[in-house]
């Protein structure tokens, strides 16, 4: 059955909602030492609305990154409680934090398809 028209409107703005307030927190309000300078690159809600996978990308090398995820699970309770009173809403999302590697992974496609195409030339001039 598909979603109405006004669920998936309703749906994208508590989406919305979600990432300006939980990107207003990382950026200034959170005080812990291990979660270094992030931004929310995307969040993706569960069909049911019961869970939000949000994606950071951390400035810094792979352990500070991985300790900004880490540091931002752990409040991730703390977060979703502030997100609550802030909204209004009775029911806020489990949030879980990930590293977002898609530029990692938009590099290494880049490096493997300009190695096709310089073989491609090689080949097309010893032709």
């Amino acid at each position: 059955m598909p979603e109405q028209r006004g669920a998936t409107y309703h749906r994208q703005r508590v989406i919305e909602a979600l990432r300006d307030e939980i990107g207003t927190m990382i950026e200034g309000e959170l005080t812990d030492k291990r979660i270094g300078l992030c931004h929310i690159t995307e969040l993706i809600m569960a069909p049911g609305g019961k869970s939000a996978r949000i994606f950071v990308n951390a400035q810094g090398d792979e352990s500070d990154a991985e300790q900004t995820i880490t540091a931002l699970n752990a409040a991730r309770n703390y977060i979703r409680h502030q997100v609550r009173e802030r909204l209004g809403k009775r029911h806020v999302p489990e949030l879980i934090f990930q590293l977002d590697r898609s530029q990692q992974y938009g590099g290494r496609i880049d490096e493997l398809l300009t190695r096709v195409e310089k073989r491609s030339r090689r080949k097309a001039e010893s032709s």
